[in-house]
């Protein structure tokens, strides 16, 4: 193994994962440091992947050529589209995985790659030179065969931390605490201490996990069962269909008398006894703040999902707790069809470092050290899907900087990654952020169907997207322009078929048969012919027309809007700006705006406690100044 590369990438989560698919698919020199090469892509949390918003991301990751949408459509056991009661711009994709399988298959992809090195061992210390990344120190790290058990240093001319809830990780059962990144996996100090001595300042936040039951010992009688969609729906755009055999999942609650136990035990939860003082996620939280936050619900849901095909664990989504062992028995057994379970591994809490992300860019750079990339909860999110998505583009822009060419920076109109992205490095966050479609204010334009239509191009752009995806994507984008030509030719009752698709609960296949049973001519016979053929070879594509007609006028509606925003962020602010030197700009909006560095307009606007005025008198100001 050579010990000099272009790229070294800290962490083998699902951020890591990512980022070292992009960097090594890229051409660069990359080494990927995890603690254990079997842990890599390991899914420490629900063996779960996508949901609302989040599935949008994975297909997101998908457009772009990443990883984890081909992970997901070889591993899953189950997939459901969430959300279809509602309109499609909140539709999600989700399913359950094989844990096994997902983290083999991911190690797999890596593994084949020519340019990624793999090195087993803990990073310590980011080297900085001149206020620019020099190499990584490794703490046993191995090279080649050889187990050194030493420290090794890797010259390198970036580093990506996907150190994920490592640093500095304090796992939490009851009163007892000891540290650790994951179950049985140590923590990492030293990296923080090196993180915060070249400049990141780091804060804590909170997490945690439910316990997990063997399936044999449940009585599923008590317990409704849910099945997958029929046909499951692909995340990645590569694939057309899925056979695979799906496994159910179940549904349970808790009750009065589960709530009475944990309420009788709150004293003795860390969450409220100040042994935890960290922020937990607010939209995944512990079911003792579920508890104390909701004290008129005499019950909560439930789902248990099976963690693979060859294990027995089973995984009680809503159950996340750090209750003591003993509590967690009593709760557990209280549960319908849960009461003869037996607990594999009890609940627990963490708490770990991350970096606030306003001190990034919108590349993930940070902002103190040149070539040094924070990806993951590191950055403070929560969830695999937003952990790759960071990771996927850290990983393209770190590529892309050292190839001396500008960083893809997606916009808030074109991708949730760039909603994602603009949320934290101009936000920043005060609990683990995570991604829901009601953060996307032109989501209708970011519905999963259309990830492709979206990104691919941009994939292609930077070299991510290999020749048979883009093949792929331009028989789609084809199939789609010529399916909406044909909506425009065929006639029923007096309109197009584009124009019946816009009524409420209508489908293509019966306005075919209607609009056959009236037809009259051979052209329109002959064109809706056409359009049963595009339906059966490129049933995605006429999908997402399908969606534009329904939904043309909102569509237009929310690109006009992003129009008009694109002006605010084309209008770019110099980076030596002097907030103190604005006349008139406000105390506040001087030290908010010296702290994020804006680079446009647009991104001053979304700054909290930046008002419209102050943006006034910043325009003003840059006008003045500079010429903008």
């Amino acid at each position: 193994m050579p010990l000099e590369f272009d790229v070294v990438i800290i962490g083998g989560g699902h951020a890591g994962a990512e980022a070292a698919w992009a960097c090594a698919r890229l051409g660069l020199r990359a080494c990927l440091v995890s603690l254990s090469r079997g842990a890599i892509a390991r899914m420490s949390c629900n063996p779960a992947i996508g949901g609302i918003g989040k599935g949008q991301l994975v297909r997101e990751i998908d457009a772009l050529g990443g990883l984890m949408g081909l992970a997901a459509d070889a591993t899953g056991i189950q997939f459901r589209m969430l959300n279809l009661s509602k309109g499609p711009a909140v539709w999600g994709p989700r399913c359950q995985s094989d844990r096994h399988a997902y983290a083999a298959y991911v190690q797999q992809a890596l593994g084949s790659l020519e340019n990624l090195s793999i090195m087993e061992g803990q990073a310590t210390d980011i080297l900085a030179r001149q206020g620019r990344v020099a190499g990584v120190r490794v703490l046993g790290g191995d090279v080649g065969q050889e187990q050194t058990g030493r420290e090794v240093e890797l010259p390198c001319r970036a580093a990506i931390v996907t150190a994920g809830t490592f640093l500095r990780g304090l796992m939490h059962c009851g009163q007892k605490t000891w540290p650790g990144g994951r179950f049985d996996e140590p923590a990492t100090d030293r990296l923080s201490s090196s993180l915060q001595s070249i400049g990141i300042r780091l804060e804590r936040l909170k997490t945690g996990t439910c316990p997990r039951i063997a399936a044999e010992s449940i009585d599923y009688s008590r317990c409704a069962r849910q099945d997958g969609d029929d046909p499951p729906r692909p995340f990645s755009f590569m694939n057309d269909r899925l056979e695979v055999d799906q496994v159910p999942c179940h549904l349970t609650a808790t009750n009065p008398a589960v709530h009475d136990i944990i309420r009788e035990n709150l004293h003795r939860a860390p969450m409220f006894t100040g042994q935890i003082t960290a922020v937990g996620p607010r939209y995944c939280p512990s079911v003792e703040t579920k508890i104390q936050r909701f004290p008129d619900r005499d019950s909560h849901l439930l789902f248990l999902e099976p963690e693979g095909r060859q294990t027995n664990w089973v995984y009680v989504n809503g159950l996340s707790t750090s209750l003591p062992q003993d509590v967690q028995e009593a709760m557990v057994h209280a549960i319908a069809g849960l009461e003869q379970a037996r607990i594999l591994r009890y609940g627990y809490a963490i708490e770990y470092d991350f970096a606030q992300p306003t001190q990034l860019g919108a590349d993930l750079q940070a902002k103190a050290v040149g070539g040094l990339y924070l990806a993951g909860q590191v950055n403070g999110t929560t969830g695999y899907e937003e952990a790759a998505a960071q990771g996927l583009m850290a990983g393209i822009n770190a590529a892309l900087a050292l190839r001396a060419q500008e960083p893809l920076i997606l916009r808030r109109d074109q991708a949730y990654i760039g909603v994602m992205i603009d949320d934290l490095v101009t936000r920043g966050v005060l609990e683990p952020y995570r991604m829901f479609t009601s953060r996307a204010e032109h989501r209708l334009l970011l519905r999963y169907d259309n990830a492709d239509l979206r990104l691919t191009p941009l994939g292609r752009q930077v070299g991510l997207v290999d020749q048979g995806r883009w093949e792929r994507h331009l028989a789609k984008q084809q199939a789609a322009s010529r399916c909406k030509e044909l909506l425009e030719t065929v006639w029923l009752g007096g309109k197009r078929l584009y124009d019946c698709l816009a009524s409420p609960n209508v489908k293509l296949p019966e306005l075919l048969e209607q609009a056959a049973a009236q037809s009259k001519s051979a052209k329109n016979d002959d064109a809706m012919s056409e359009l049963r053929s595009l339906l059966a070879r490129q049933a995605s594509a006429v999908e997402s027309v399908a969606v534009d007609c329904r939904y043309g006028g909102y569509i237009a509606r929310q690109q006009a809007s992003a129009q008009r925003l694109a002006g605010y962020e084309a209008r770019r602010i110099p980076a030596e700006v002097d907030y103190q030197r604005v006349p008139h700009l406000r105390a506040e909006a001087r030290e908010r705006l010296s702290a994020i560095r804006p680079v446009s307009l647009g991104q001053a606007m979304r700054i909290s406690g930046i008002t419209p005025a102050d943006i006034t008198i910043l325009m003003i100001h840059l006008a003045g100044g500079t010429g903008l």
